[in-house]
């Protein structure tokens, strides 16, 4: 059966919020191999009963903050395995990580709080496996209050979804032309971000595809290279333009740029 309808047969409200669409995308050519797959946030364990019908080879790992009944809710199947916790406990998640190694799949589906999500995806990211796919769902508690986030400042606000927008940088780390730039955590470990209604999926893989533009963060030096290179014109014109002339105008607006953040306040 697809997800769809797995999704319907078992009451799970990821078919009212139509995930099955995004799922399917990312998951039919998967279903058949062997992964361990970590869901956080399992309810009443309506989508540990699709997840384990649709990947019958796999591990299907679920996690709430509530305990589970799993007779009960007829979810003690082979390849179900629950664990009670809460996912802004370290400690919890260490033992998770210890006792399954990589996750091939993570899906976020607990609180949504935004910084549960943005703390249980700093805890995890490296326990996910290289070309593994982190899922975060219900993002759309990124803009309302009630959950902890901000309908009122969209761009600046310390919410999960502005974290993930930030994180859209990585992937292009070595496109930036600021010879201050200092490489971040996830700089060449993130594919891709995708984001859908109340929905984010990124992909962990080495991502270390080299500028055509820009070389150790500097455009100045990669423009020298290129024109020296081809053997026309003067060696000191090109040593004056790009890497003094060019240098200066980066550094003056490099400085520009610090300043205006500071009166801004934004870091």
């Amino acid at each position: 059966m697809n997800l769809e309808k797995l999704f319907k047969k078992y009451s799970s409200d990821k078919f009212t919020h139509q995930y099955h669409k995004i799922y399917k995308l990312y998951l039919n050519s998967l279903k058949l191999r062997k992964l361990k797959i970590l869901e956080i946030g399992v309810a009443d364990g309506s989508s540990l009963k699709a997840w384990s019908e649709y990947f019958k080879n796999s591990k299907i790992i679920g996690v709430d903050i509530k305990k589970i009944n799993l007779k009960k809710k007829r979810i003690n199947k082979k390849n179900i395995y629950f664990h009670c916790g809460s996912q802004t406990d370290s400690s919890f998640l260490n033992n998770l990580i210890k006792m399954y190694g990589k996750f091939d799949i993570i899906i976020d589906d607990g609180s949504h709080y935004p910084n549960d999500v943005i703390f249980t995806f700093k805890k995890l990211f490296n326990s996910l496996s290289t070309n593994g796919l982190y899922f975060i769902e219900d993002t759309q508690t990124s803009y309302n209050h009630f959950f902890g986030g901000n309908p009122f400042d969209l761009k600046y606000s310390n919410t999960h979804m502005n974290y993930f927008k930030h994180l859209v940088d990585t992937i292009n780390y070595k496109e930036i032309p600021n010879p201050f730039y200092s490489k971040k955590k996830y700089d060449g470990l993130i594919k891709n971000i995708s984001f859908y209604n109340n929905m984010i999926v990124l992909k962990k893989g080495i991502n270390d595809i080299e500028s055509n533009l820009v070389l150790n963060n500097s455009y100045e030096n990669k423009r020298y290279l290129t024109k020296i290179s081809r053997g026309k014109g003067s060696n000191f014109r090109y040593y004056f333009k790009y890497k003094i002339l060019f240098k200066t105008y980066t550094f003056a607006l490099f400085l520009f740029n610090y300043f205006k953040k500071i009166i801004l306040l934004r870091f």
